[in-house]
């Protein structure tokens, strides 16, 4: 059976896009975003995909967006739900209510740096190697259990820009990834440690 996919989404899409295109085992069954002009809704609906904007601002306060929100997700009956530049941070009940099947890409090697501006902090620390990180969401912010990582070298002339863009190709490269091994259904939860089955029902650490 098809394992179907809801996106959340805040800004350009650029990880929808590589979803989408990457050929995996699911159904996109919608997409949907808390910024009406989002540019990744816009690329939703070019690719005909069920698109729906949810505008944060109309709601009186966080719980009452997220309850909206979480009914809306429901009404698509995903197995999964993706958080694909998703920019608000989800109450617990919200977390909850999808825990494990909940996924969230992070601009950083978790669990150094969470949260913003993770570029900008890499490179005022000094560190040799950055990275990004695929992880179920739990109420604790981008401190979920860790389904891959990806790594990318330092550079002596880097600026945030120029990390974050080298981070950014490799978002596109293990996230879809994450999602066919959730779909085949290869992750396995090891007391809150993600390992990855393989054919013969054997598991293994994960490294990219």
């Amino acid at each position: 059976m098809t394992c179907r996919v809801v996106v959340l989404l805040s800004g350009r899409g650029s990880n929808l896009r590589a979803i989408a295109e990457a050929a995996l085992p699911i159904e996109i069954a919608a997409v949907i975003g808390n910024r009406p002009q989002a540019a990744g809704l816009a690329y939703a609906r070019e690719r005909g995909l069920p698109a729906f904007a949810f505008d944060h601002a109309e709601y009186a306060d966080r719980a009452a967006y997220d309850a909206r929100l979480a009914d809306e997700i429901e009404r698509h009956r995903p197995d999964l739900v993706v958080l694909a530049g998703y920019m608000r941070i989800l109450s617990p009940t919200f977390v909850e209510r999808f825990e494990g099947r909940l996924l969230n890409i992070h601009p950083s090697l978790l669990p150094a740096f969470p949260g913003l501006k993770t570029h900008e902090r890499a490179l005022a620390e000094g560190v040799k190697i950055h990275g990004c990180t695929v992880h179920f969401v739990t109420a604790a912010l981008d401190h979920g259990p860790i389904v891959v990582q990806a790594a990318v070298p330092v550079r002596a002339d880097d600026t945030p820009a120029a990390l974050a863009a080298r981070v950014l190709a490799q978002e596109h490269r293990i996230y879809p990834q994450a999602i066919r091994w959730f779909a085949e259904g290869r992750l396995v939860d090891d007391g809150g440690r993600i390992n990855l089955k393989d054919d013969s029902g054997s598991q293994s650490v994960l490294s990219t």
